[in-house]
């Protein structure tokens, strides 16, 4: 039997009029359990007075996201069931260089595959040349720190594998809204075990190709964890709108709309983008949560 995937357009088409009689009550009730989750795991000790990060909390808050995603309390455990030994396993990581993937953050998840079997031969990290580094890995782990984007609106999960195509400014016109179809190539389809979106220190606000402005940052001291990885980002879209309300006092439209994220559960079924099918779960620290 195929897989019947119905997505949001579809409901919103179908509640027109008659439509709606082809929608069976098995399928209508597919789509409303189709859900995501995601966790959010934040310690108040993350970042020290000096804003560096602290390797022990960072590799606490990886563990407690982790085993409440997997749902087992043996972090080991929890990456046995997300990898196997014999897996190549490419961590794809992010090198903007005003806010790149934490080194404290690939060597917590080093270690965690260490610990699952697979022999440190079979460890990659990559992010510029994941195309050649990357493409033959049995399984990915892909992380990466939130923040405003100049061209996608916000860089989270699902932008963070556009290193894998051969030609990336391909994908930058209409608010690079086919993003999601990276995901399809065979360098990455199927192959994603975590997604884990960086929330230690977002940018938030900013103007033009490549913006950076610490004005704009601040110390949420967080990540979130999730298999989907459009879930990740329209959590980590709330995050970022939240705190944009706060710091202007009202809602400032992001310079560019992050239609991909929509675009990525719509067009492509890659995960879900509606916040009332999210389940995001929070653990840690709760002060100036926001979302």
């Amino acid at each position: 039997m195929s897989e019947v995937i119905l997505t949001r357009r579809d409901l919103l088409k179908a509640t027109a009029g008659a439509a709606v009689a082809a929608l069976t009550p098995d399928v209508l009730a597919q789509e409303r359990s189709r859900r995501s989750k995601v966790v959010l795991v934040r310690h108040k000790e993350v970042l020290d007075g000096r804003g560096a990060l602290n390797e022990a909390v960072v590799a606490k808050l990886l563990d407690d996201a982790v085993t409440a995603l997997v749902g087992v309390r043996n972090p080991v455990e929890a990456w046995k069931r997300l990898v196997k030994p014999t897996d190549v396993v490419g961590i794809k990581s992010n090198a903007w260089q005003p806010l790149p993937t934490p080194k404290e953050v690939e060597r917590a998840i080093q270690k965690r595959l260490r610990d699952a079997g697979v022999p440190e031969s079979n460890i990659r990290i990559d992010d510029r040349g994941a195309r050649q580094t990357l493409a033959s890995c049995t399984s990915l782990i892909n992380v990466r720190p939130v923040r405003t984007h100049w061209w996608s609106g916000i860089g989270g999960c699902i932008k963070n594998y556009i290193m894998f195509t051969d030609n990336p400014a391909s994908l930058h016109p209409n608010a690079c809204s086919a993003l999601a179809s990276v995901w399809d190539l065979p360098a990455v389809k199927g192959k994603t075990r975590l997604n884990i979106l960086l929330a230690f220190t977002p940018l938030f606000h900013g103007r033009g190709p490549h913006h950076w402005d610490p004005r704009y940052v601040w110390q949420y001291k967080g990540l979130f964890v999730s298999y989907d990885p459009v879930a990740a980002d329209a959590v980590g879209l709330r995050l970022i709108q939240a705190k944009r309300r706060q710091h202007f006092g009202e809602d400032v439209a992001l310079e560019t709309p992050p239609n991909h994220i929509v675009d990525a559960e719509v067009k492509y079924g890659l995960g879900i983008s509606d916040p009332k099918r999210i389940d995001l779960v929070k653990l840690g620290w709760r002060d100036e949560i926001l979302i």
